[in-house]
């Protein structure tokens, strides 16, 4: 397919209509109604001579069609059924686009492939306009959150990992942009992989590699509504037809290096989230999935780390970190902290993982809390912490050469050491067309 050169080519492309010859929409928001804190910064302020960052994010992708079409179709839907289906459709097209564009199969607008803003406030202007939506028939406060979570499964790729037979199958996830508070030109490169990730289908010392991703929210609730087992949780069942032959979860760390955690550990530190929400506990069991028993304080990673050390991928060295802090047996959370570097300690407690106690550690732990009590001890699975980006000193500038080329160089590393994790993986080599 010929690359597109320009928005409205690619819009066509894409089944997405040009937005100067849409019709107009239709008035069927109440735009007084509640919005979450992360929906709200859709509206950021322009600095003083520069441009509302989230819409010209959405603009400079090639997705303000995409927006314009999602809200104009939901008020033409006239059932229950009829917006679940837009909604799914509508999701679908916004994640399967996304991919296509960080993956250069179609070009979109004016910033490059790499970028995963785009990505997420096209999906966060499609929910705040499905909470804002006063549709044509009842719609009870259940049924809404029903759709948004069709809303959000599909646009992040949650609805769509299917591998396929005859080859090995690699899961990962990667996360939206946080810290929008102090920062509202953040992206997460942890993000932008998952798009260069998903549907990759490589071969391998004579074998074929099938790569999914998914894109996790940067929330307290998103995860307490279990949408990391959701993910997961169907290729690591005993009977999953595509059960998965390694898992690895994956988030921006500490700038200049790529962490492989050795542990993660069972508490949330409370930090806020992109809800500016938080509160400091266990983490919670998750809705329909089990757990095992007793539930383990720390899980270990199972990767190939070393392997993934060794491969010599570049430009940010890549080290395994086994730090982990605890509280002494029986102390949490009021007793002295204790960090170490030797694994956990008789009873000891989890306060965090070597990633910290945030959500990237809590991806860790759900991930694999969930691979051991549904029996896929024989998965590897583990996360990946990368290397964080540094932006413009220039508050008015959203992206520069510099700053889209470090997140490219530290993107395409994730790719490598995650083919570096699929080669040394003992299962994978063996069992790929067993199945």
């Amino acid at each position: 397919m010929r690359l597109c050169t320009v928005i409205a080519v690619c819009a066509t492309v894409l089944g997405v209509p040009q937005a100067a010859t849409a019709a107009p929409a239709p008035d069927c928001y109440d735009r007084t109604a509640a919005v979450t804190y992360e929906e709200s910064r859709i509206e950021t302020p322009a600095l003083p001579g520069g441009s509302r960052v989230p819409y010209a994010l959405v603009e400079a992708g090639g997705f303000d069609p995409y927006v314009a079409r999602l809200k104009r179709d939901l008020c033409r839907a006239r059932s229950l059924p009829a917006a679940k289906r837009l909604l799914q459709r509508h999701g679908a097209r916004l994640w399967e686009t996304a991919v296509a564009r960080a993956q250069g199969r179609v070009r979109m607008g004016t910033i490059d492939r790499y970028d995963d803003r785009p990505l997420y406030w096209s999906r966060l202007m499609g929910t705040r306009d499905i909470r804002q939506w006063v549709p044509r028939f009842p719609l009870g406060e259940e049924d809404r959150a029903g759709l948004l979570r069709v809303y959000e499964y599909a646009s992040r790729g949650v609805a769509s990992t299917r591998f396929g037979r005859g080859a090995a199958r690699v899961l990962v996830s990667g996360f939206d942009p946080y810290q929008l508070n102090g920062e509202i030109r953040r992206s997460n490169p942890s993000g932008a992989a998952a798009l260069q990730l998903d549907g990759l289908t490589y071969r391998d010392g004579g074998h074929t590699v099938r790569v999914q991703a998914v894109a996790l929210p940067v929330t307290w609730s998103g995860f307490d509504a279990g949408i990391v087992e959701d993910a997961f949780g169907p290729h690591l069942t005993a009977l999953a037809r595509e059960r998965a032959d390694l898992i690895m979860t994956i988030s921006q760390g500490n700038r200049g290096v790529m962490n492989i955690e050795q542990w993660a550990g069972a508490w949330r530190g409370g930090s806020a989230d992109n809800n500016n929400e938080g509160e400091a506990e266990l983490v919670p069991p998750a809705p329909r999935w089990p757990q095992p028993s007793p539930t383990p304080e720390f899980i270990e990673t199972t990767l190939p780390y070393q392997a993934m050390v060794d491969a010599g991928t570049g430009p940010w060295p890549t080290a395994l970190n086994p730090r982990l802090c605890e509280w002494p047996a029986g102390t949490r959370p009021a007793g002295p902290v204790q960090c170490r570097t030797d694994g956990p300690s008789p009873g000891g407690q989890a306060q965090s993982g070597g990633g910290g106690n945030y959500l990237s550690n809590e991806s860790m732990y759900r991930s694999n809390r969930l691979r051991l009590a549904l029996g896929a001890a024989d998965v590897p699975g583990g996360h990946l912490h990368i290397s964080a980006l540094v932006y413009p000193a220039d508050p008015l500038v959203v992206i520069d050469d510099a700053f889209a080329a470090d997140r490219a160089a530290t993107v395409d590393q994730t790719v490598a050491l995650v083919q570096a994790a699929e080669k040394a993986a003992p299962r994978i080599r063996g069992a790929a067309f067993a199945r």
